[in-house]
């Protein structure tokens, strides 16, 4: 109780900093500037009582939403969504999952007022956090609230892990009042269960259901096709990978495959364009050409992808993918994607989002590991030109869609626990 009180007072003395953070933000990333008022847990109602509330805070947790939200539409059609987030690119990606009768708000901060006005407002018969989100105040608000709890697509890693302990006495007992768990590991599931978690299952991970649009592969794969030239994508970079990254390719001996470098934060598009540039590499921006690229933009050193919402373009385009934020101490980004586009992948050691993903895919010769982005350029640029990539891409399609079915496992729990529908049959770890 201390812990949560000191929580409390720490985030509404910092909240004049946090509101003038988001005004910064939004010079690059005008989404931040909207409804701050809802960050509070103001706002009308926009949704009738008793829909199913689903947190999503970023991009990635959002696609994974997407999976979860079409398996219980399939399963309860007009189930009413009430879709929260917490970045502006989470709630752009968003608005593409609504339907009549939903709503999409941003998630309030944790402090008592703002959740306790968030969810009297709405009152959802359910709430849903995707992976890792534990706030204190919202969860012990919905438990006085009645409205129970669900931890989906859950992990944590060992590091978070340790992390965690450090927090204990405020983090702890959110979880314990967490309704359900739904972990994508055993090993996920003891560490939750280690924190203090009561009902912990394990269904795998909603990533594998994740279907790439078939429009935006094909596209990708015509571009590879006009380039007649093998292309090495950088997915997801993360801040500390693209000047190692671009170190290496300078040595790599011509000639060398054509670069796709996508950063991972849309607000670093420009400053990573001028780190190519700073390093000598020609570069054309995706943003400066339409459905395909002309004759003149081909013969680049380096395209930079530098729109939202077309990683299975990229992936089509890509014989091999370097995986962003496995190179640098981030943990590594969703390589199950790159699987699913046929895209074999080349990771670094800080693999521990995707911990259980990452050994599986080793394990079936989907992907490679490496200790270093130049040992990773090396390996990538060889596996570009191996006469059997045909086979890795191959194997990378059937790993993707071997791992599916937590989206129907995660739904059933979900809509019994909203009170719709039959009873599902019992679940199985596995």
């Amino acid at each position: 109780m201390l812990a949560r009180a000191l929580w409390s007072w720490s985030l509404r003395a910092l909240l004049p900093l946090v509101f003038l953070r988001l005004w910064w933000r939004g010079r690059r990333e005008p989404g931040y500037r909207l409804a701050w008022r809802e960050r509070l847990g103001y706002g009308t109602t926009a949704v009738r009582p008793g829909a199913i509330w689903i947190h999503a805070v970023s991009l990635g947790e959002t696609r994974a939403a997407a999976a979860l939200a079409e398996a219980m539409r399939a399963l309860q059609p007009g189930v009413r969504l009430l879709l929260t987030h917490g970045t502006a690119t989470g709630r752009e990606a968003g608005r593409s999952l609504l339907r009549e009768g939903d709503h999409q708000c941003w998630l309030p901060y944790d402090t008592p007022g703002a959740t306790r006005r968030f969810l009297q407002r709405h009152r959802p018969s359910v709430g849903v956090l995707m992976e890792t989100e534990i706030w204190p105040n919202l969860i012990e608000r919905a438990a006085r609230e009645q409205v129970p709890v669900v931890l989906a697509n859950a992990r944590l890693s060992a590091r978070s892990a340790r992390r965690g302990r450090r927090l204990a006495r405020l983090l702890y007992p959110a979880v314990a009042r967490i309704e359900l768990v739904l972990a994508q590991t055993g090993d996920d599931a003891q560490r939750l269960r280690d924190a203090g978690a009561r009902a912990v299952e394990v269904c795998g991970n909603l990533k594998f259901d994740m279907t790439p649009a078939p429009a935006g592969v094909a596209r990708g794969r015509a571009w590879r096709r006009a380039l007649e030239r093998p292309v090495v994508m950088m997915a997801s970079s993360r801040e500390g990978e693209e000047l190692p990254l671009l170190q290496a390719w300078a040595e790599a001996p011509a000639p060398r495959p054509l670069l796709l470098l996508v950063p991972r934060h849309p607000q670093r598009f420009d400053a990573v364009a001028d780190m190519v540039r700073d390093a000598g590499f020609s570069i054309v921006r995706r943003s400066a050409w339409g459905d395909e690229p002309d004759v003149s933009q081909r013969d680049v050193d380096v395209w930079l992808g530098d729109s939202m919402g077309e990683m299975p373009v990229y992936y089509g385009a890509a014989d091999v993918a370097l995986l962003g934020g496995s190179f640098a101490k981030f943990g590594g980004q969703n390589l199950i994607e790159a699987a699913a586009c046929a895209c074999p992948v080349v990771m670094g050691p800080h693999t521990f989002n995707f911990a259980q993903a990452a050994e599986n895919a080793l394990a079936e010769r989907v992907a490679v590991r490496v200790e270093s982005l130049s040992q990773g350029v090396q390996q990538a640029i060889q596996l570009a030109r191996d006469p059997e990539r045909l086979q890795w891409a191959q194997r990378a399609l059937a790993f993707a869609t071997t791992h599916r079915g937590a989206a129907r496992r995660m739904a059933e729990r979900v809509l019994q626990l909203a009170g719709r529908g039959e009873r599902p049959s019992a679940l199985r770890e596995h």
